[in-house]
């Protein structure tokens, strides 16, 4: 999650030792310097900071933000246990450009559930022989039992939108997708399954931005993949394959949802609220639980020595 940073340090929160730390002869500092250890609790590890990708994006206070967040991911808990007692199974679809903000918002809405009952699917390049396949068939193992969740980090419009700009697939592939992938998801629905599908909107400006600050993030850097920076050339070839890909399969049974995703955090809050109102769940939150006293341990029980283990050094 994204921090705030203060530009600078009022003088009025220099404290006396702060100042008389100040007056002490530059020997001193070096001297004092020069066995401390970082912040990281080891002296060969350095703290270093790199720009984050929703840094300065977001208007939104964070202390509301955080409160918000813990409130809905509360809710997530309730929706869960309901659709666990109920069989309820639901799928929803995360799509948009590159840098959206797809991720983070699956990140917020899983962590705080059961992973036994809802998972991430997040599907890399098809194998030689899933390319033989019917296309929708590398997906179907993956959707939700009953009582399961099911979130798609990009999904089977990857034929409408990279697989069709990038040339990965023929034109009589893409024309055989927009006209099944319609009946394919009426046949989900009627199966019993909640569909939701959410496409994550960013400006150009903002997606490089955050394309930018990937660059010097060695903890995103890998999220700059090649097809990526192919985007970057072909941002009209994407808008076009998504306005296709939205007016063939936005049908009343599934229809598209987009979000403004240009504020990170605005845009978790809103998906994951709309998200809570389209599924018709009740409080079935279990009631608290009443631990009994823990049982003594046996008193032929010893433990073992301790300098028969080992241990993980103690660095922080």
């Amino acid at each position: 999650m994204e921090t705030e940073i203060l530009n600078g340090i009022p003088s009025e929160a220099l404290t006396l030792e702060q100042s008389a730390m100040e007056l002490k002869s530059p020997k001193d500092k070096k001297k004092k310097g020069k066995n401390k250890k970082s912040k990281l609790g080891h002296p060969k590890l350095k703290a270093l900071s790199y720009p984050s990708e929703g840094e300065g994006s977001s208007k939104l206070e964070s202390k509301f933000y955080e409160k918000e967040l813990a409130r809905l991911q509360i809710e997530l808990v309730k929706m869960q246990y309901w659709a666990k007692h109920t069989g309820t199974r639901i799928v929803i679809l995360f799509e948009g450009r590159d840098a959206a903000g797809k991720g983070g918002t699956i990140k917020r809405i899983t962590e705080q559930l059961n992973p036994r009952g809802c998972r991430v699917v997040a599907l890399g390049t098809p194998s030689d022989r899933e390319k033989t396949e019917w296309y929708f068939q590398r997906y179907v193992p993956h959707l939700p039992a009953a009582g399961e969740i099911v979130c798609f980090d990009r999904s089977w419009y990857n034929r409408a939108g990279v697989e069709h700009v990038m040339g990965f697939c023929t034109e009589a592939q893409y024309q055989e997708f927009m006209q099944t992938c319609p009946e394919f998801e009426r046949m989900l629905v009627r199966s019993g399954i909640i569909l939701l599908k959410y496409w994550f909107s960013v400006s150009d400006d903002e997606q490089e931005r955050r394309f930018q600050s990937r660059t010097t993030d060695p903890a995103r850097r890998w999220k700059l993949s090649p097809m990526d920076l192919e985007s970057r050339d072909r941002w009209v070839e994407y808008s076009q394959a998504k306005d296709a890909m939205l007016s063939h399969t936005n049908i009343p049974e599934a229809p598209w949802f987009t979000v403004e995703a240009d504020d990170k955090k605005r845009a978790r809050l809103n998906c994951i609220s709309h998200f809570l109102s389209k599924i018709p769940y009740v409080d079935m939150t279990p009631e608290p639980l009443e631990l009994s006293p823990r049982k003594a341990a046996p008193h032929n029980y010893v433990r073992p020595p301790r300098n028969e283990q080992f241990f993980v050094p103690q660095l922080y």
